[in-house]
């Protein structure tokens, strides 16, 4: 299903990551299939609460904790300035769909270790 929302499509996800050569493209292009698919989940499921969204973004937030391991076979990892673009994307994502309300802690909150993204 291709996404509807004309904020999302008009975003740059992980923008900051695509403009550091620490992190390799191909890498981040994952990051960006992980938002992206998000999206497309918001869209279909259209979650009808924060609880509802949170089941969403956390499972996105899964999905990054094992996207680490690439991160690292690139000689790369998902650290502070990563995990903050990442949040901010979250953030970005929730407020796009009407989730103003959203605490991003609470949209990451399934972020394991150090390489996980989150603040």
């Amino acid at each position: 299903m291709p996404i509807s929302n004309e904020q999302v499509i008009a975003h740059g996800f992980l923008r900051g990551l695509y403009r550091d050569d620490y992190y390799p493209d191909r890498v981040v292009d994952r990051g960006r299939e992980i938002l992206l698919r998000l999206c497309e989940r918001i869209e279909t499921e259209r979650p009808a609460d924060l609880p509802a969204l949170y089941v969403l973004t956390q499972a996105a937030t899964d999905e990054f904790n094992d996207l680490q391991a690439e991160f690292e076979a690139a000689d790369s990892e998902i650290e502070t300035v990563a995990r903050e673009e990442i949040a901010g994307d979250f953030g970005f994502v929730a407020d796009a769909y009407g989730f103003a309300d959203a605490d991003v802690e609470e949209l990451i909150a399934t972020r394991t270790g150090e390489g996980a993204c989150g603040r």
